[in-house]
């Protein structure tokens, strides 16, 4: 196994402390992995969900520490901001988890048309029982990248991850 799937297989298994279900990687958050001096030097950029996103020192204290904890000791952890982070990089094992999990996944989000963001959004389906018959309940759900909806056949309430 090179040097960048060894960290690659060492991020997998760092989790997302506001969803554990996920790893960073299945979040699409780890945007580069560089490494220095054969080895010896390991440099991950990350992009925060969203600029606010209060889990990322979090994130980066977890990655930090599985990567020492693996033997690296040089390791350099920088946040990028642009491009913007989208649900887009989410991977689709990490959406299948999600739902799972009993949170709605994402769906694909790719708009050239600006005028498109004010369209009537699709439906979202219950992760429960895969109804499409929802209702939003909340813009925000546990956390700010989520939004609470309910199921009106099966009744049960659920986070969706909204598309950004």
């Amino acid at each position: 196994m090179n040097e960048e799937n060894k960290i690659l297989s060492i991020l997998q298994s760092v989790p997302d402390p506001e969803i554990p279900v996920l790893s960073v990687i299945d979040l699409g958050i780890v945007r580069s992995i560089n490494i220095v001096n054969t080895g010896k030097k390991v440099e991950i950029t990350v992009t925060p969900t969203y600029s606010g996103c209060p889990a990322m020192d979090v994130i980066t204290i977890n990655i930090r520490m599985a990567l020492l904890k693996s033997g690296y000791k040089e390791i350099v952890i920088s946040k990028a901001l642009a491009p913007a982070w989208t649900t887009d990089w989410m991977t689709e094992t990490g959406k299948q988890k999600l739902k799972a999990y009993g949170i709605a996944p994402p769906a694909a989000h790719r708009q050239s048309d600006p005028s498109a963001m004010f369209a009537e959004q699709p439906a979202v389906q219950c992760p429960q029982c895969n109804s499409f018959n929802t209702t939003i309940i909340s813009e925000f759900g546990s956390t700010a990248c989520k939004a609470l909806y309910r199921c009106n056949d099966c009744g049960e309430p659920f986070d969706h991850f909204k598309c950004h």
